[in-house]
């Protein structure tokens, strides 16, 4: 075999590898489209139980307000309440909250969940919980709502 057929050759396997390369890197961008597809899913799902789950919550303990979460932390909702304390002469505010909210997309392709609970004004619930976005189970991160939902109510009635 001659030089100029071993070089034709070795141009034809480089441009082939070009073409891998290319082919690599476009169905990696359809895999990208596609996490965020299903991330997006998942949110919409699972920001809806949690609201639901919520406004339970709130229903069951009059003076909590929800509010729905849009921000750059993700998407969620939150119950508040603000209740006065009087107490030796003196007047205080005391804070309570429960906010449960699904982190944005991010280049790790996880769902996120992430729940943070103040009653009277101290931190007594901080959670996160995540999946892979590939092997994400639903139906789990529902349970987890409802499990830290009522472990904020229990605490929040031992406390008032």
């Amino acid at each position: 075999m001659s030089f100029r057929e071993r070089l034709q050759r070795a141009s034809e396997r480089g441009k082939q590898a070009r073409a891998a390369q290319l082919n690599e890197a476009a169905a990696k961008a359809l895999s990208e489209e596609e996490c965020r597809r299903l991330h997006s899913q998942y949110r919409l799902s699972l920001t809806e139980y949690v609201e639901n789950c919520l406004r339970e919550l709130a229903d069951n303990f009059p003076g909590f307000r929800l509010e729905t979460i849009v921000d750059e932390s993700g998407w969620g909702a939150a119950v508040n309440r603000d209740d006065v304390s009087l107490g030796a002469g003196r007047r205080g505010n005391l804070f309570s909250r429960l906010q449960l909210v699904v982190s944005p997309y991010s280049k790790y392709h996880v769902l996120e969940l992430a729940a943070k609970g103040t009653v009277r004004n101290k931190e007594v619930l901080s959670r996160n919980h995540y999946q892979r976005l590939a092997d994400v189970d639903l139906e789990s991160f529902r349970e987890l709502v409802e499990l830290w939902v009522l472990d904020y109510a229990e605490l929040y009635s031992a406390a008032v």
